[in-house]
């Protein structure tokens, strides 16, 4: 494991659920990899980076570094025979995206890039729901991925400073999911976008010392610090199915915690779901009574069930998507190698740098751009 902070916790938390060895991690320093070695009780950490990659015991690494650092951690690792679990954004430009993208294809290594959303039970339900015909032609798609935690001006993370989140942040951070699972959920790309961006906290007041992602509590030392990145987005969508969608995106929504919602309207029906209730998914009917269907493996159809640990009426969220995503991945790595369509890979890594920087490009000429897939990077 590459990196020690929230996510990377998450991560190490699902492996060790399916029963994987963790033979350490590596952290910012190495005072810090092996602090949080310990809390964790995991091995020892190792010194550097390079110390990891030459332990022949480690087939897998799993890359949860500040989003600057993706593109050179995932390239050593592959360099190094090892497959790669990256989390998103899986890099910092599509010229990077590109790069890691053609050396994992050409290496015949398992690659994988972490959008666990995919991984909730309802949504693998409804992802064979629509492609089998359930809701009939999607027309529109509609939603929002909301959070509170960057709601004050005395809130911090690296992810403000774009030399180490990158030029977007709002978007790149968590929009990128939505986006990432609505083109999931209808099989369908998305072509072109028409986005604005807005950053209403211009100045923020960052503590002197280290801040953890979702920490609570003010520092007593602080800097000012001009903000450049999005706190906010509105972003209309067209996919290649021709269905339309909207979005929005913000960090700065009182009392949303984690909300992720989207609504899918069919010709024939329609469909919701929400992150926060994620073991319920409802249904819409015109001519017969809309349902909730719950999270339940002998309710749901084959992918949705496949997904489940549970049965129904015992709540998976957030950290079970991480175990089901890993599970697919892990059983790719047994098995010698990539299973293309079974998990999310650095194509849709790659993909989704090319859907972000269309946005970036859309808000800043006040245009519609179309998603330009001819692009190397």
């Amino acid at each position: 494991m590459v990196g020690t902070g929230f996510i990377g916790a998450v991560h190490v938390d699902a492996l060790r659920r399916l029963g994987i060895q963790v033979h350490g991690v590596v952290g910012s320093s190495a005072a810090r990899g092996a602090e949080r070695a310990r809390a964790a009780g995991l091995p020892p950490a190792y010194e550097s980076m390079e110390a990891m990659l030459a332990d022949e015991r480690v087939d897998v690494v799993h890359i949860t570094s500040p989003n600057h650092l993706h593109h050179a951690h995932a390239k050593a690792a592959l360099a190094a025979g090892k497959h790669v679990v990256c989390e998103k954004p899986l890099a910092m430009t599509s010229t990077e995206s590109a790069d890691l993208l053609r050396l994992a294809e050409s290496s015949g290594l398992v690659h994988a890039i972490n959008f666990n959303i995919r991984f909730y039970p309802l949504c693998q339900h409804l992802h064979q729901l629509i492609r089998e015909g359930g809701l009939g032609e999607v027309r529109l798609i509609t939603g929002h991925y909301l959070q509170d935690w960057l709601l004050l001006d005395t809130d911090w993370n690296w992810r403000l400073d774009p030399a180490l989140g990158g030029s977007l942040r709002a978007v790149s951070d968590i929009g990128s999911h939505w986006l990432d699972l609505t083109s999931f959920l209808t099989g369908s790309r998305i072509a072109s976008v028409f986005a604005d961006l807005e950053t209403f906290i211009k100045v923020r007041h960052q503590p002197t010392g280290p801040v953890e992602t979702f920490a609570t509590g003010r520092a007593k030392e602080t800097v000012d610090r001009q903000i450049s990145t999005e706190d906010c987005a509105t972003i209309l969508v067209r996919y290649e199915n021709g269905a339309l969608g909207s979005l929005a995106v913000s960090q700065i929504s009182a009392g949303r915690k984690n909300s992720l919602r989207v609504e899918i309207d069919g010709a024939s029906s329609a469909a919701a779901w929400s992150s926060e209730q994620p073991d319920e998914l409802w249904l819409g009917h015109r001519e017969r009574p809309n349902e909730v269907l719950p999270r339940d493996p002998g309710l749901m159809n084959a992918a949705g069930a496949a997904a489940s640990f549970l049965p129904g009426g015992h709540i998976e969220g957030f950290a079970d998507t991480f175990r089901a995503l890993y599970r697919t991945v892990y059983q790719a790595v047994i098995d010698g190698g990539p299973a293309v369509g079974r998990y999310p890979t650095f194509a849709d890594g790659h993909d989704e740098m090319l859907v972000c920087e269309a946005i970036e490009q859309s808000a800043r000429e006040g245009r519609r751009v179309v998603i330009d897939r001819t692009r190397v990077g």
